[in-house]
């Protein structure tokens, strides 16, 4: 499906339930379908061999009915063109998670001799693993938002911030940086934000990027990744993803484009929640340090004075879980799972100290949710009996609190 121009401007809110389903009445139809062949019978060979040779040569969706499932899918289809539409981009191209659509974007512009990648931390974990392991022959300077111009070399394929960052939610002025870029595209992760929040788009990026398992989804049960851009680079991106099967599964599209129709619901009232508790976290004692976006948002970053894993272990109501944007509150502590995988010295110079914990808010009452965190949190350590201090006590390490 195509987004056409005599679609009227509509609110976010509007095209999150309509979107993608334009079609349906005169299908007949309520609900999306969902379409889970594999393959698509054709008695003339001929037409079919003249669409793929089209498709090779142009990456552009083949017109008439599906050919294979790794090519293309009505289903997916409808997901793609309802988040084009919520990010204000020409197309997207829809993949099987979030490291699927980051990795084929570096595989668009390596393919053009362009593997270096200017990138600004912190980053998902994977994402930053994912350069600096230059596992598919990136080579990647880290830099902060005001070197991304003197950083950018011929060989520069991409510039990549995450805003807000996960999991500092750190903010960078997305129009600055794509003035920065010049004629390298800047590529924005928006999964934290969603496009309630923010349209990378027309603050100048030219690739926006979700792990669509997180807020897009919704309900923590489909795994999914999205490219918004510009129909020149999705028709780039879709020969990628047929030649390296990283498609979406057809389940999966249907189950994302149901998430977008409550998205902007969802955001909000999560975020009105997450700006609450990040209010009384800033005023308690056990806390150190709150880091919550200017942009709002309902994702919550808090360091505290005592042991994070006994936060971890304590909580009750909130699950503690990897993952973020469900229905249910879930905290981690990335130093110890989402961010691991980057090198110790990079996770803390970025912001991401071992005393971190990040709260995906979701949609309980912020009083039940303030309950299950003070008591996780425990009394403050001022307020705790001193240990006794036999000949066998341990002496404390000055450099732990």
């Amino acid at each position: 499906m195509e987004t056409t121009a005599a679609t009227p401007p509509r609110s976010l809110s509007t095209e999150a339930v309509h979107a993608g389903r334009e079609d349906l009445a005169d299908l007949g139809l309520h609900a999306p379908p969902l379409d889970l062949s594999t393959t698509y019978p054709s008695r003339d060979s001929r037409a079919e061999a003249a669409r793929i040779d089209a498709f090779a040569a142009t990456g552009a969706q083949p017109d008439g009915p599906p050919v294979y499932s790794r090519l293309d899918n009505p289903t997916t289809a409808r997901f793609e063109t309802a988040l084009a539409r919520l990010e204000g981009t020409e197309s997207a191209v829809a993949f099987a998670s979030g490291m699927a659509a980051l990795t084929a974007c570096l595989l668009v512009r390596s393919s053009m001799g362009l593997r270096h990648v200017v990138a600004v931390r912190p980053l998902y974990g994977c994402s930053d693993h994912l350069l600096t392991a230059g596992l598919l022959g990136s080579e990647v300077s880290w830099v902060d938002p005001d070197g991304i111009a003197e950083a950018i070399r011929p060989d520069t394929g991409l510039v990549m911030v995450e805003s807000p960052a996960n999991p500092t939610l750190a903010e960078v002025d997305l129009g600055a940086v794509a003035r920065a870029c010049g004629e390298v595209p800047l590529l924005a992760d928006n999964t934290f934000a969603t496009p309630v929040l923010q349209r990378p788009a027309e603050h100048g990026a030219r690739i926006v990027l979700h792990s669509a398992t997180k807020y897009l989804g919704g309900h923590g049960d489909v795994l999914g990744g999205v490219v918004a851009c510009d129909e020149e680079f999705a028709r780039k991106l879709r020969q990628v993803r047929f030649a390296t099967g990283g498609v979406l599964h057809p389940l999966a599209g249907y189950l994302l484009l149901r998430g977008l129709a409550t998205l902007p619901v969802r955001v909000r009232a999560a975020s009105a929640t997450a700006a609450l508790l990040a209010e009384r976290l800033a005023g308690d004692p056990r806390v150190t340090r709150v880091h919550y976006p200017k942009l709002g948002g309902a994702m919550v970053a808090f360091e505290i004075e005592g042991d994070p894993h006994e936060v971890i272990a304590g909580v009750r109501l909130i699950t503690p879980a990897v993952s973020l944007g469900s229905v249910d509150s879930l905290i981690q502590h990335p130093a110890s799972i989402s961010h691991r995988i980057v090198d110790a010295d990079d996770r803390r110079s970025s912001g991401v100290s071992d005393r971190l914990l990040r709260m995906s808010v979701g949609l309980e009452d912020v009083e039940d949710l303030w309950q299950d965190l003070d008591a996780a949190l425990g009394a403050p350590l001022s307020a705790r009996p001193a240990p006794a201090r036999g000949a066998d006590a341990p002496v404390p390490d000055p450099a732990v609190r």
